[in-house]
């Protein structure tokens, strides 16, 4: 069997649960004490696609208010990502279609996933109360805490990469 690997990286606004995210899809576990990452932190997992197993190279970005504020060397090198942002916070998607669109400008050969996190978090009602306002739907929606969907976002973007 093939394999390669990929760096990819999760960006978004601060709290949204881009750390939650990995630590459930690396390790199956949530973390329950709240940290900020400062920087960017790395972690790896292999993901296995049928016929090419795809060694990801996450790198867990510090959330900004703005992609604008990330460091440039941070996307250098970068295959796919995973743009992150919090149901229960729309201050956290305010700003989703320039992020996105500055996105594609730097990565503009690397697939993005769009992610709602913390579905868990709203009702059904409020819920679609949410998407009537989204700039952007989301690819998939997620929760971090009881893991909806965190597979799924992974595998997503390993398929779109190779």
């Amino acid at each position: 069997m093939k394999s390669i690997s990929k760096k990819i990286i999760l960006t978004g606004s601060f709290c949204v649960g881009k750390t939650s995210l990995i630590s459930r899809f690396v390790y199956q576990r949530f973390p329950f004490n709240y940290q900020t990452t400062l920087g960017v932190r790395i972690d790896k997992k292999l993901v296995e696609t049928g016929d090419v197993n795809v060694n990801m190279i996450i790198w867990d970005i510090g959330g900004e208010q703005t992609q604008a504020r990330v460091p440039e060397s941070y996307y250098l090198g970068s295959s796919g990502v995973i743009y992150v942002f919090d149901l229960s916070r729309p201050s956290s998607f305010y700003n989703m279609a320039n992020d996105v669109e500055f996105i594609r400008k730097k990565l503009p050969k690397s697939p993005i996933i769009i992610v709602g996190n913390k579905v868990d978090l709203l009702d059904e009602r409020t819920l679609e109360e949410v998407k009537s306002i989204l700039p952007i739907e989301p690819d998939f929606y997620t929760s971090a805490r009881v893991g909806n969907n965190v597979e799924d976002v992974f595998l997503k973007l390993a398929q779109a990469m190779i």
